[in-house]
């Protein structure tokens, strides 16, 4: 293998890695360039390579981590839309599903968020398929040919087409989509349902085709860009783009399905916990990422990140963005994640003599008062640094100014509410922890889990610093921060599998699947799915990799399910049952209640993984230490002189006792006391509660 580069770009800071077959890496973090990602991007992948000396032939691999999608969606800069669906059903998008949550709730002028798509772009097909897949009214063709005109009077760049129960019969979908496709500039994007992801839930399939043609032609761009830029630069490697399951996609792959991406960035942080914890014998596991934007909260049991199909975009409330309602909902894979406004860029602020934190962040441009780059607003950053928890010399591409951020904090936050600047600094640090905190609840304590038993991974810039304070408050006694913390994101990207998941709904009730009488017409159909998605999911991967199937399957009657694997083999009526019984089993711990109701299944899914070949994890080199160096920091209510190491100069065996702080260019490890710490053979820290 020659070398891998890795890139994720968040909101703040855009970290690339390199690594080759050596094990050694080279890593940068520079801040993003949101008017054009790439320069950002581009300028860390040129620090890498010179600081490696590493030519860009050698370069075999790119893989990119990226919040595009995301971005796109949130701030409705995708490109011009017209959504087709059956008739009677034209206002779907306009009446949605919202959930007033938080300060909302109060708001008696409060007014619903507009439609994705306005009614003008919208168009109703005569046409209808039953539930079963009959067609019980022909599509109009003549009716087709008008609405195809109409949309191609609006000049759109982009159409998606959802039409009612298309999921078991795609006949009416695949034809308005040739009519359509026919009166439109060759090339345009004509997205249909049936084709990005077939499962019953006309709203939340709805959604999911539409930003499917929302984001698509900006990722294409965007992708397009990218690689040519990467080749004027001397990388001809091919592009991989990280999925939100977790895998990672061909960038053709995941320029025509843009919406699989969207947790692209937050997918990669889990990913590099669980590998991180699988090296050291850690399977249960929560990843804490915190960048300069956010922080997120993942689960990994068993070694396995846990995975949900839907989530919601732009989701608001202490449900970190899964509540449903709060978003725009989207039906594909993604790993289960809680995310809070909460970051190192986040900036504080007062609200009628209440102290706030987020989820405002001062970003990139200008960033926190203390890059001197012109912001004058204090955040958590600023903070960390009064508290002394930063070391002011050097973080990133620059030097932190001490004074800049006292001044920010004094005039926003200790000035309005009457109290010194140090108090108000460790003020906006307690409250970052504790919203923080409101994360690893969601995937953990809210769902019935124990997160005394897991320990807890710190990720990204931001996350060394807050780490042990927040494993402090769930009584967590082990915390791992792996080497490279500070681009841990894009540590997971170097390891991550090429992956693409198809599903389609089958709806069935156990009792059928495994009576004697019934079960072997309906086993066999299943399995004829099963073989037909494999077949579509490896033609997605040049038809290579191992094909991992599951079943979604809920109570009859109700409308969430429960993904539950099955083993390779022969569908049999035992494993039929046993998936129920693991469906009984994950909904008592899900919800404490021990029901035996009659099962049925929903969806059929298959999951194909490529391995990336990408056996071991980089090392952390040590360096030559220094001398000790000693500086005041914040701790339980007054400034103690504690110890400052390097982390290049903690070699494998060496013991960390807190208190203390362990320094690196990219983030800066705060060990309270009551805690000690050591670096194993691959130069990860382990830290643990003293007994």
């Amino acid at each position: 293998m020659g070398h891998t580069l890795a890139s994720d770009v968040g909101g703040t800071f855009t970290d690339v890695v390199l690594t080759g077959p050596d094990g050694r890496v080279e890593v940068a973090k520079t801040l993003t360039t949101p008017g054009d990602p790439t320069e950002g991007l581009l300028r860390g992948v040129e620090q890498v390579l010179a600081g490696a000396g590493v030519p860009p032939g050698e370069v075999d691999r790119f893989v990119h981590a990226t919040t595009l999608a995301t971005n796109v969606i949130l701030e409705r800069t995708g490109v011009p839309v017209a959504f087709v669906t059956t008739e009677g059903f034209g206002s779907m998008l306009e009446l949605g599903r919202q959930a007033r949550v938080e300060e909302e709730r109060y708001d008696l002028a409060y007014v619903q968020p507009d439609p994705p798509v306005p009614l003008t772009h919208t168009f109703a097909a005569p046409e209808r398929i039953g539930a079963g897949g009959e067609v019980l009214r022909a599509l109009d063709e003549e009716a087709a040919e008008r609405i195809a005109g109409e949309i191609a009077a609006l000049g759109v760049s982009a159409v998606a087409i959802c039409l009612l129960h298309s999921y078991m019969n795609p006949v009416h979908e695949n034809r308005l989509a040739e009519i359509v496709a026919a009166r439109l500039p060759e090339g345009t994007p004509v997205v249909v349902s049936s084709a990005v992801w077939p499962e019953l839930g006309e709203y939340e399939r709805a959604t999911t085709t539409l930003m499917s043609a929302y984001v698509g032609p900006v990722m294409a761009s965007y992708l397009s860009r990218l690689g040519e830029r990467l080749r004027d630069l001397g990388i001809d490697a091919p592009v991989h783009v990280m999925e939100s399951a977790g895998g990672v996609l061909p960038a053709a792959l995941a320029a025509s399905r843009a919406v699989y991406t969207i947790e692209s960035g937050p997918a990669a942080g889990v990913i590099a916990a669980a590998r991180q914890g699988a090296e050291r014998g850690l399977a249960d596991l929560i990843s804490f990422d915190m960048g300069g934007t956010t922080a997120k909260a993942g689960l990994v049991r068993g070694g396995r990140p846990g995975i949900t199909h839907e989530f919601q975009v732009g989701g608001k409330g202490s449900f970190g963005g899964r509540r449903p309602g709060t978003g725009v909902p989207i039906k594909v894979p993604a790993i289960d994640l809680a995310e809070v406004g909460s970051g190192g860029g986040s900036i504080a602020w007062v609200d009628g003599g209440t102290l706030r934190v987020g989820p405002r962040s001062a970003g990139a441009d200008p960033g926190p008062a203390c890059y001197g780059r012109g912001g004058t607003h204090p955040t958590v950053t600023d903070a960390n640094l009064v508290l002394g928890y930063l070391d002011p010399g050097g973080f990133g591409e620059f030097t932190l100014s001490a004074e800049l951020a006292r001044e920010a904090i004094r005039e926003h936050v200790a000035d309005p509410l009457g109290v010194g600047v140090i108090e108000a600094a460790a003020a906006v640090h307690d409250i970052a922890n504790a919203q923080m905190g409101a994360a690893v609840h969601v995937v953990t304590v809210r769902r019935g889990i124990d997160p005394r038993g897991f320990t807890l991974v710190a990720l990204g810039g931001a996350a060394p610093t807050h780490v042990v304070r927040l494993a402090e408050q769930f009584g967590i006694a082990r915390v791992l921060v792996p080497p490279q913390a500070g681009v841990g994101s894009a540590v997971g990207l170097l390891h991550a599998d090429l992956a693409i998941e198809r599903a389609r709904t089958f709806l069935a009730p156990v009792s059928t699947l495994t009576s004697c009488s019934a079960s072997r017409e309906s086993l066999g159909e299943l399995a004829d799915i099963f073989a037909e998605l494999e077949r579509a999911a490896r033609a997605d991967l040049g038809g290579a990799g191992e094909a991992l199937r599951s079943v979604g399957a809920r109570f009859v009657g109700q409308a969430h399910a429960f993904t539950i694997e099955l083993p390779a083999g022969q569908i049999t009526p035992e494993i039929i049952q046993r998936a129920a019984d693991e469906f009984y089993k994950r909904y008592h711990e899900s919800y404490g209640i021990d029901l035996r109701d009659p099962v049925e299944l929903t969806t059929a899914r298959v999951r194909v993984v490529l391995p990336s070949g990408a056996d071991q994890l980089p090392r952390g080199d040590r360096a030559e230490r220094g001398p000790a160096g000693v500086r005041p920091i914040w701790l339980d209510g007054e400034f103690r002189e504690v110890g400052v190491l390097e982390r290049d100069g903690c070699g494998p065996g060496d013991e960390l006792a807190g208190p203390l702080v362990v320094t690196e260019p990219q983030c800066s490890l705060l060990i309270p006391p009551g805690w000690h710490g050591t670096v194993d053979e691959r130069g990860a820290i382990l830290l643990e509660k003293n007994e």
